[in-house]
């Protein structure tokens, strides 16, 4: 068994403020998350992480839903504190009447504790409950005027090891052809460049060999396009990022997926991973490539 000492957030909160961001949010950062747990099985589920080599961060999160909450998940909280490898960590979401009510009436959904319908009813029963669990916990974040990308910010900013989002780039080509990959956050259309296709020395060849490459890349048009191209992505990616993506697909595609779009793609990543994480794939090559 490992000797770092593990970390166990036990995530809790009103009902509507936020829990299912934090799940996303932390299962994106690398934890364990369970979701719904009794909190009967809390101490349970810690020695099975505990007694595990595979995860060193783990998280719960508990609500209303499980019978007997509070009185039970602070049984259960205080019986780990015994643990001399455990180091576990309170955190309570919360927000404001009015926030909940209108994220309620958004998702048209009630509170737990929603008796014939009346909203603030059912949120100011499940807050008097909630109260003393709050009283406890280490990190209380106020979701109300919280967006989903802030919350998840603030989020990361907190639990995350290097206190930054991960964020990559796939640059592929593509043949139209083909169909349009339909994971593509930017496509590009080349096909109004010089076709290598009808030289018939470079015909057989593709974006990949040398010949074909700078035939595509030093034609004027491809020049101006491509200049153009990577002001655009330096003014976009920087933007991406900022809204909390943590992958751009950038496609680049011509008629077959052979010539011109693999070259570009292939000049692309060479120059985006000046800056960034760069993955390049070319669709269509197997197609291509002589046997």
């Amino acid at each position: 068994m490992a000797d770092q000492k593990k970390q166990l957030l036990i995530v809790t909160g009103m009902s509507g403020a936020g829990k299912t961001v934090a799940i996303k949010s932390l299962e994106d950062m690398g934890y364990l998350v369970v979701d719904n747990l009794p909190p009967e099985l809390l101490g349970s589920f810690w020695e099975l992480i505990n007694n595990s080599d595979d995860f060193t961060k783990a998280a719960v999160v508990i609500d209303l839903r499980v019978k007997s909450f509070y009185k039970d998940l602070v049984d259960e909280i205080n019986s780990l504190e015994d643990s001399q490898n455990v180091q576990s960590t309170i955190v309570f979401l919360d927000a404001s009447d009015d926030a909940l009510v209108s994220r309620y009436k958004e998702t048209r959904r009630l509170p737990p504790l929603a008796n014939k319908g009346r909203l603030l009813d059912g949120i100011q029963q499940e807050r008097a409950i909630l109260g003393g669990v709050k009283n406890i916990a280490n990190i209380i974040i106020d979701t109300s005027n919280l967006s989903t990308k802030e919350l998840k910010k603030k989020l990361i900013d907190k639990f995350s090891e290097n206190h930054a989002p991960r964020f990559s780039i796939e640059v592929m080509s593509f043949g139209f052809k083909y169909g349009i990959p339909i994971d593509a956050d930017i496509v590009m259309d080349v096909r109004f460049l010089p076709n290598p296709f009808y030289i018939p020395q470079l015909k057989p060849f593709t974006g990949l060999d040398r010949k074909v490459f700078d035939y595509v890349m030093e034609k004027d048009e491809t020049k101006l396009f491509y200049s153009k191209l990577l002001d655009m992505l330096k003014v976009a990616i920087p933007g991406y990022i900022r809204e909390g993506k943590e992958k751009l697909t950038i496609a680049i595609g011509c008629t077959g997926g052979q010539h011109r779009s693999v070259s570009i793609a292939r000049q692309l990543a060479t120059d985006l991973s000046k800056k960034y994480p760069v993955d390049i794939s070319h669709r269509e090559i197997s197609r291509y490539i002589r046997k």
